[in-house]
This record gives structure tokens, C-alpha cells and sequence, in this order.
């Protein structure tokens, strides 16, 4: 437990880098797994999440440590396919063990996940498809079991291009006997990161990045060293805040091609961004002006960044409309954020945002990861004082979020105690 306490009213000023990406990470860690040799993930971040899921992976007989920032897997004594349920609710992440165990092990047991509380996020999709792969599945007492005679390699269509149903599939097949072909997949630049890591292990994958994966099954992958991608929710949440603080920003470790529409969206809306290499330059320029956005899977606008526009509608000139496509939960920070004087209603999967001149500070709880984050975003905005409890939802995903909103000029410290 934890909260933020934050004195807004300050512009942001300065240069920090960007983490390693929490939402490729955690399919890479699981990922790892595959192979008996050792496995370097180079810039691990050693956020509640990450380190979540290192502990699954040492309750199933595996052996991490961090060397500096590098975490070092050895699965060489993986001898369980059983998440504890303890462990297994702590982390949504954890169905992406599904595939890794059943890849292994030809069986895979794991309570209902759990993450965030933001809607549906059905596991049905991923037993689904697993199924045409030849793996069978019940429920019993909370858990999902799962077995397999053999992985069998199809051409499968997915109903919906969810990311963790396809890094499943992506974990299930690479070592199957055959060609696995997965259609209406995500696109998601995680899935991409997924495949390339994958293949540095030895892997045969193709098609990363468009709707369509190829799968070319080997018969066993090698230890690597890798550097998952940059994450694009932290560089997105960071660009937001400044465009709401009136700052400048340089941003370091950064991919722009993975946050085109927020980038456009920015650019549409009274700031100006350069970019060069993996740098993005960026400065606000005054108070911005309304906007209509609509969530979905990429290379839409992603729904990790939604939540962050809605504080930079809540503080635009005019009326602003943004639409959840995603999770239909992912609207419960509005209580929250109207505490501090903004002006949203919401409607089904639409917020209505009335922007006003200025937030103020008062105490609020984040709910959920990005949804705290948008509330420390309102805090650097609001006059006043503003308090954010519930610090572990944002400690999940997020590294030392305090310290570099210091280091850019903010009055922000997290303390404990709720």
C-alpha cells in the first residue's frame, strides 16, 4: 500500500529515458521457459508485475536473478505445470504461462488470472483456440487444467485479435511438429517483439505485425540475450503529462512509430514533436483544445493511453468525446477525476469531457494501473494538493514514476501508509 502526494500548478521540464516494456516482458518472460539453456533479459524493469511473475516462475522450479538491471533465467529445473492460486491471482499475466507449460510440458494448471479489475478479459478466447491445437481444458474448483497427447499445428482464425490469445498460441506452436498458421491476430508491437525474441531462441516465426503469423515448429530453441522494445504506455503517459503541465520534453529509448496516434493526436492538439532516431522531442504550447478519440486494437488508439487523455480533455478548451472499444470497465476513474472538478459523464462506452480551466486538488484512489496514472497526471495539473492512495495499481507498471516526474520538475513523492 502506498499513495502519491502531489503540489500541481508545475510545468514539466527535461529529458528521461523510457523502461523496457511491461506488456512485452511478461510474454517473454514466460517465453524463456522453452528452453533449458540460460536466458538474459537485458533492462528488466523491476516493477510489482515483473516481479510477480518471477515468483511463478520460481515456484515452477525456475531460477532467476538480477544481475545489475539484467534478469538471468535458468529453466533447467522446471519440474511443475501447477501456478499456485495465490500466485495466479495476483497476475493477469500469468495466462501466458498457458502456453509456455502446455508447450513444455503438455500440461498447464493456473486459477483464474488476475490484473487489474477493467472488464472482460475473457480466458474462453484462449481455451478456444488452444482446443483446435489439440489441447483439452476443464474447470475444476477455480482452476483451468489443460492437457495435450500432442501440440498439433493448424491454420486458426481468431475471432477477435486479442494479444494474450495469440502470444499463447505463438508460445503453443513453436515448438509443435508442423506449420501453424494464426489469422486475425494482434498486431500489437509486443507480439512483434514476442516473435523476434522468440526467433533469436531459434524460432521460425513470420508475420509479426500484420494480421496474419506464420509458425514454422522447431524441435528445440537455445538460450539468448534480449532487450525488450520500449515501452509506449510510459512514453505516451510521460508526453501526456507534459502537454497537460504546458512543459518540454525529451524522451530517450523511445520507438515513435509505435505511438504514431497518440503522436498525431498531440501534434493536432497545440504541441509540437520532433523526432530523431529514438528520440522524441516535444513542447506544449498553452492550454489544448478538444478532441474525439476512439480506442481499439493497433494500430488504433490504444486503451492503456485512454484513461490519460481524459485528464487532457478534462483541462481542454471545449467538448470532448472518447470512446472505449476495449475493456467497458476502463471508465472507473471518472468518480475519481470529477472529484477533482472535471466535467465527464459517461454513456455505454462513451465519455462526454467538458473541459475546464484548471483541476484541483483533493483525495482520490486509483483503481486500477492506468487509471492511477491518469490521476497523478490530474495531481500535476490541479491547484493544490492532490492525493492519490491505492499506489500499488500504478507501482505495477510503473518504475520510480515519482522520481522522474521529479527529475522534470514536479512536486510528487509517494509515501506509504494508505
Amino acid at each position: 500500500m502506498g499513495k502519491y502526494l502531489i503540489s500541481g500548478g508545475k510545468k514539466l521540464c527535461g529529458e528521461i529515458s523510457v523502461e523496457s516494456a511491461k506488456n512485452s516482458v511478461l510474454p517473454i518472460l514466460a517465453a524463456s521457459t522453452l528452453t533449458d539453456e540460460k536466458v538474459v533479459i537485458k533492462c528488466c524493469p523491476k516493477i510489482a508485475d515483473v516481479i510477480s511473475l518471477i515468483n511463478i516462475l520460481n515456484s515452477l522450479g525456475v531460477e532467476t536473478a538480477f544481475e545489475n538491471e539484467n534478469l538471468i533465467i535458468n529453466s533447467s529445473g522446471m519440474n511443475n505445470y501447477t501456478i499456485p492460486e495465490r500466485l495466479s491471482k495476483e497476475l493477469r499475466a500469468s495466462v501466458f504461462m498457458l502456453g509456455a507449460l502446455i508447450s513444455r510440458f503438455k500440461k498447464a494448471e493456473i486459477s483464474f488470472p488476475g490484473g487489474c479489475n477493467i472488464g472482460k478479459r475473457p480466458i474462453d478466447l484462449h481455451l478456444k483456440s488452444l482446443k483446435e491445437m489439440g489441447v483439452n481444458s476443464y474447470i475444476d474448483n477455480g482452476f483451468v487444467k489443460c492437457s495435450a497427447e500432442k501440440i498439433l499445428a493448424k491454420k486458426i482464425t481468431l475471432s477477435y485479435p486479442s494479444v494474450g490469445a495469440t502470444e499463447n498460441l505463438m508460445l503453443s506452436a513453436v515448438l509443435a511438429d508442423g506449420k501453424t498458421e494464426i489469422r486475425n491476430c494482434a498486431r500489437e508491437p509486443e507480439i512483434v517483439d514476442l516473435m523476434r525474441f522468440l526467433n533469436t531462441m531459434g524460432a521460425k516465426i513470420y508475420g509479426g505485425g500484420t494480421s496474419t503469423i506464420l509458425i514454422d515448429g522447431v524441435k528445440k530453441l537455445h538460450g539468448t540475450v534480449y532487450q525488450p522494445m520500449s515501452d509506449r504506455i510510459e512514453a505516451g503517459t510521460f508526453l501526456i503529462a507534459t502537454a497537460i503541465t504546458g512543459g518540454e520534453l525529451q524522451l530517450n529509448n523511445c520507438n515513435a512509430k509505435n505511438i504514431c496516434t497518440l503522436i498525431h493526436k498531440l501534434c493536432d492538439n497545440t504541441c509540437k514533436i520532433a523526432v530523431k532516431n529514438d528520440i522524441i522531442y516535444m513542447r506544449s504550447n498553452g492550454r489544448g483544445k478538444s478532441f474525439n478519440l476512439h480506442t481499439g486494437p493497433y494500430p488504433d488508439f490504444p486503451t492503456d493511453l485512454q484513461s490519460q487523455m481524459a485528464v487532457l480533455a478534462s483541462v481542454a478548451s471545449g467538448s470532448s468525446t472518447i470512446t472505449e472499444n476495449v475493456f467497458e470497465r476502463r471508465f472507473a476513474y471518472v468518480d475519481e477525476l470529477n472529484k477533482m472538478g472535471a466535467d465527464i459523464r459517461v454513456k455505454g462506452r462513451t465519455a462526454y469531457v467538458n473541459g475546464v480551466l484548471q483541476l484541483t486538488g483533493t483525495k482520490v484512489r486509483a483503481l486500477d494501473l492506468r487509471g492511477g496514472a491518469a490521476l497523478i497526471i490530474a495531481g500535476l495539473n490541479a491547484e493544490g494538493i492532490t492525493q492519490v492512495s491505492g499506489a500499488e495499481h500504478i507501482l505495477r507498471g510503473y518504475l520510480d514514476l515519482d522520481k522522474k516526474f521529479r527529475s522534470l520538475g514536479a512536486d510528487i513523492k509517494l509515501i506509504d501508509g494508505d
